[in-house]
């Protein structure tokens, strides 16, 4: 198939401004258009050996996946993945951590006009069973690892036919070299309408069952102005695409290793068991990565580094952050400890990365996200859809139709539907925009706190936390409590060398409540060793409120 757009092209082009690129900013044609086509055959086409993919492994010893290469592998899947009865519409897991087989699974899957359906490689055997059950997931593609978490949750899972393994058979998988065997090097990508379904991720489930967001072949294309902004008008000769974030969750996928493979920048895919700040500093070094996209709790990880410029070097041009309120002590300390700006941006996996900041662009202010990445249009609204005052909180929505935003959620049509306000899609995400059009982010709608009258947005506090010199990680909720309505509480992870106890507890109480209010400082403080979050990196405060509640 042939796609309408020039493959790879940048969608922002020349940018002397912001507003003069929104105001030209259109989208491309996409009534036909494949993921796979625009990633892997018209690379493989004209440039075979261009690099794809960079696997790190000990040593930051690097191994390379050419374009041409990963079209090969990519047809075999697909020929094997039909072979095996899966049509168009199926959905065939992936189970994999960062890797080669992650985009040969994608691209095969696109290819056939099957789901894809990405699962993090950290989920355990509840969140498993629940998604392939809930799915209707046919088929899936793991390691050995993942075939041994899958063998005893197949009878739940009554839709599921095989497994296949990248590691040899083993735990009832069949082994990846295996069922691709003597099949041909060459599939015709099918030719797919930009509406047509292509990929399914879940909701983090910081509250409730996660639900399938389904997304369109289009939904990659939607991606690619947040990422040129977010990137300082990426792709720019010689940048390579680097993320901690597993593949599996949109901001892994969708913001850097689809993105990537579009534009022709090598990603850089290194795998491990827990996310380390000196290692990442050491290998960014090593492997030359300039593009960067961490998520604010892995940013404030790296905080407690010493020296890091001086120590590891800095290749990074641009940094990205988001699936969290990035915070000004982080946004700061970008700017005076690494020399260079953190680009925060903003969505959510039913329609992702439609705020953003650019240093490149002038848009960059500490404490708010950015403004509406062009094409797409981005409010604070009421309760009844209208949009709100400059500095009224409200929620945050984005205005469909928009090629970003999500077919709906698998077999929940009521769900989808109290997604909507009239023609905005809302988020439950609470902020305000400034007389300058910056959109800031101040809690979600479930995460406020109600304390004597007053109704608290956790950010500000856990930004106030995180800048006393003791804390590493801050989560802030409100606990019951009968003559208040709730009180603030915050749970606390602190950097190494210091000690819980009463004295600094009431020191940073103070802390607190010198810097913002008296409402507002933490009347209960909880130390932990180690904050719950999901494998995208946000705080799961629903375990919190269970310590204390």
């Amino acid at each position: 198939m042939k796609s309408e757009m020039s493959v790879g092209r940048p969608l922002l082009g020349p940018a002397a401004d912001f507003d003069s690129v929104r105001a030209r900013f259109r989208w491309p044609d996409l009534v036909r258009f494949n993921i796979a086509h625009v990633c892997c055959d018209a690379y493989a086409d004209a440039e075979p050996n261009r690099p794809a993919v960079i696997e790190v492994g000990a040593g930051f010893v690097q191994s390379v996946l050419t374009y041409g290469a990963l079209r090969k592998e990519a047809d075999k899947l697909a020929h094997a993945l039909v072979k095996a009865g899966i049509r168009a519409g199926d959905r065939v897991a992936i189970l994999l951590p960062q890797g080669r087989h992650v985009p040969i699974a994608h691209m095969a899957i696109y290819k056939i006009g099957a789901i894809a359906l990405p699962l993090a490689a950290l989920f355990g055997a509840d969140a498993l069973a629940y998604r392939l059950a809930d799915s209707g997931a046919r088929l899936v593609l793991t390691d050995a690892t993942g075939a041994a978490k899958l063998a005893p949750l197949r009878a739940g899972a009554p839709a599921l036919e095989q497994v296949v393994s990248a590691d040899g058979d083993g735990d009832g998988a069949i082994a990846w070299a295996r069922f691709v065997e003597d099949m041909p090097t060459r599939f015709a990508t099918i030719d797919s309408a930009g509406d047509d379904p292509a990929l399914m991720i879940y909701t983090s489930g910081t509250t409730g069952q996660p639900k399938g967001a389904l997304h369109a072949q289009r939904v990659l294309i939607g991606h690619l102005p947040g990422v040129e902004m977010s990137h300082d008008l990426a792709p720019q000769p010689g940048d390579r695409f680097w993320t901690p974030a597993d593949w599996a969750w949109a901001g892994g996928l969708l913001n850097i290793l689809l993105p990537g493979l579009y534009f022709g920048v090598p990603v850089v895919a290194w795998a491990f068991q827990k996310f380390d700040p000196e290692a990442s500093f050491a290998m960014m070094s090593a492997l030359q990565v300039r593009n960067a996209f961490i998520p604010p709790t892995g940013l404030r990880l790296m905080r407690t580094v010493e020296n890091p410029a001086k120590r590891f070097g800095m290749p990074l041009r641009t940094l990205g952050s988001g699936g969290e309120a990035l915070g000004t002590p982080t946004f700061e300390w970008g700017r005076e400890v690494l020399g260079l700006p953190i680009n925060e941006f903003y969505g959510q996996t039913e329609c992702n990365l439609v705020l953003a900041s650019s240093h490149a662009l002038g848009v960059a202010r500490a404490g708010m996200i950015g403004k509406p990445v062009p094409g797409h249009e981005v409010a604070v609204i009421r309760e009844d859809g209208s949009r709100a005052a400059i500095g009224e909180r409200g929620q945050i929505a984005i205005r469909r139709p928009d090629p970003v935003m999500f077919l709906g959620y698998w077999n929940k049509p009521e769900a989808t539907a109290e997604k909507f306000i009239g023609d905005w899609m809302t988020t439950g995400d609470q902020g305000a925009v400034d007389e300058d059009g910056y959109i800031g982010f101040t809690g979600r709608d479930d995460d406020l706190i109600t304390s004597s009258g007053y109704r608290i947005g956790p950010v500000e506090i856990e930004d106030c936390l995180i800048k006393h010199p003791a804390v590493a990680l801050a989560a802030v909720i409100g606990k019951p409590d009968p003559v208040r309505t709730e009180i603030v509480t915050a749970f606390l992870v602190l950097k190494p060398g210091f000690a819980p106890g009463k004295a600094l507890e009431d020191e940073v109480r103070l802390f607190v409540r010198e810097r913002l209010s008296a409402h507002e400082y933490p009347r209960e403080i909880h130390f932990i060793d180690e904050m719950p979050l999901t494998t995208t990196g946000k705080i799961i405060r629903r375990i919190l409120r269970d310590q204390v509640s």
